[in-house]
């Protein structure tokens, strides 16, 4: 397993804006707090997500891609990538798997964190479709396809990205995580880069009180105690 300072470089693979806000924005801004590099892939562009119909035809598309890049902002991330698949349809696939393989070998990380491609049944939330064929698919790209130079050789061959090993993967959204990051001192950062996604949690009422309950539930549940907010996560050992 990783430790905390041979992480230098993070990627982390999501199916919508908003996405990683959920999951990990305390724990993005506790590693950009410590210098380290991190990148945002984000599969879609929510377009099917939000609830002021009147953006449709590409509107809310771009009004959630500003979103998630003031989102970034706010816990210390400037590099944030869209693929451009389509929201609510996103599938397992070679061209998926060779659109994240891309990406995982510019940005060459450490450690990615996606999705989990497990159903979770205790905690529906996080089993959305696209995000389960993105954890999938992201968990494909970092092994094999990314460190295997023959995989998709055109990335070698035509645009010269070379073969990367990822060390660890980090899944969020699972029913056996088995990493908890206290992320009390970063919690309102967390808040605030959720509030930039004003077209999806507008609507909500008691969203905070939602938020802070829901992850003072991780923290106890990961041994933090109370008055202490927590993600978590399951690791995944990839070298």
């Amino acid at each position: 397993m990783l430790s905390e300072n041979e992480i230098n470089r993070v990627l982390v693979v999501t199916a919508h804006p908003d996405d990683v806000d959920f999951a990990a924005a305390g724990t993005i801004a506790r590693f950009t707090d410590r210098g380290v590099e991190v990148t945002y892939c984000v599969v879609t562009d929510g377009d099917a997500g939000g609830f002021d119909r009147e953006l449709d035809n590409g509107g809310m598309a771009e009004l959630r891609r500003t979103e998630q890049t003031n989102a970034a902002k706010i816990v210390g991330v400037t590099d944030v990538r869209f693929l451009g698949h389509r929201d609510g349809t996103v599938v397992q696939s070679l061209d998926l798997r060779r659109d994240i393989t891309r990406v995982i070998r510019q940005v060459r990380p450490d450690l990615v964190i996606t999705h989990t491609p497990e159903r979770n049944y205790s905690f529906i939330a996080p089993s959305h479709p696209d995000h389960r064929a993105v954890g999938g698919s992201a968990l494909d790209a970092v092994y094999p396809d990314a460190r295997n130079p023959y995989t998709f050789p055109e990335l070698l061959l035509q645009e010269g990205l070379e073969a990367w090993t990822v060390r660890e993967v980090w899944l969020n959204g699972g029913q056996t995580p088995d990493h908890h990051i206290d992320i009390t001192d970063t919690f309102e950062r967390k808040l605030a880069a959720l509030r930039a996604h004003v077209s999806q949690i507008s609507h909500m009422e008691g969203f905070e009180d939602f938020l802070r309950t829901r992850f003072s539930q991780v923290a106890t549940e990961g041994g933090f105690g109370e008055g202490r907010y927590a993600e978590a996560f399951q690791r995944v050992p990839t070298a």
